[in-house]
């Protein structure tokens, strides 16, 4: 394993030297985490990844209450969904049991491969630095998994339950291959996930001098465009689900632009002092 020097001593190599060894053991984490999720998996498929595809899912029963209670009729209050899950391949389910086991290592070990990183990064910081970072990997981490749940359990349902009940014809069946389910499954979650961590994004774009908060303020009206464009391709295209989904991700660009603000604060004190 690598031996740690002083960072004003380390040469090009020894700083590629110090990153392998933290990626090995980012790939070691992932490794180990999509492992147990693929012991798990029967389970995994079964409470996670195939849930949305039961009308039971919470989400419905929230949105088949909420139509009934203003009076509208909806799809979300059916007795199950008019489509088949199929597979067309010999390796078909085997390679997405192994790859659905390697993506939910990926989210379960997230906090470590942040921890990785910072640890990557942090000899270059200086010690006052250092101290205040180390919140980041809980915030980072609490976002991230927030956006997850934010995918699975608003942007994953109401997708699946748009696109399932979508028909041209009343002669054609909705039998959908496994992969494409659990792309969709899958993209929407770590989407998801992404989109969370604009707050910790901001903040290190503020740092090296690349966002001020005027710009942020500045284009604002652009970046809500911007969201509701977003909003309507990760989403139904009904004006219900792009408001639900535009919501959360208006507020975090709102959050951005204090944490931007409290940013420049901050090093305009250190310039002062």
């Amino acid at each position: 394993m690598s031996n740690k020097k002083n960072i004003n001593d380390m040469s090009f190599l020894d700083h590629l030297e110090d990153l392998r060894w933290h990626l090995i053991r980012i790939t070691i984490a992932i490794i180990s985490c999509a492992s147990i999720a693929f012991i798990f998996s029967k389970a995994l498929f079964k409470h996670v990844v195939f849930a949305p595809l039961n009308m039971k899912f919470p989400t419905y029963n929230i949105l088949c209450k909420s139509a009934n209670y203003i009076g509208v009729e909806t799809t979300f209050c059916a007795d199950k969904l008019p489509a088949i899950i199929q597979n067309r391949t010999v390796e078909g389910q085997f390679s997405a049991d192994i790859w659905t086991s390697i993506y939910a290592g990926l989210i379960i070990a997230f906090p470590y491969i942040l921890y990785q990183l910072w640890k990557f990064i942090s000899p270059g910081l200086i010690e006052k630095e250092r101290k205040h970072s180390r919140g980041f990997i809980i915030i980072s981490s609490l976002l991230f998994f927030i956006g997850v749940l934010f995918g699975y359990y608003i942007i994953t349902p109401l997708t699946v339950n748009f696109l399932i009940n979508y028909s041209i014809s009343e002669i054609v069946d909705n039998q959908i291959d496994i992969s494409s389910f659990i792309a969709l499954v899958r993209s929407s979650v770590l989407a998801s996930g992404i989109i969370f961590e604009l707050p910790i994004i901001i903040y290190f774009l503020t740092k090296i001098g690349i966002v001020t908060p005027q710009i942020l303020i500045k284009y604002r009206k652009y970046a809500l465009v911007l969201v509701l464009i977003l909003s309507a391709i990760i989403t139904p295209p009904d004006l219900a689900s792009q408001i639900i989904v535009a919501i959360p991700i208006i507020i975090l660009y709102q959050v951005s632009i204090y944490i931007s603000k409290a940013v420049i604060k901050k090093e305009s004190k250190k310039v002062v002092n």
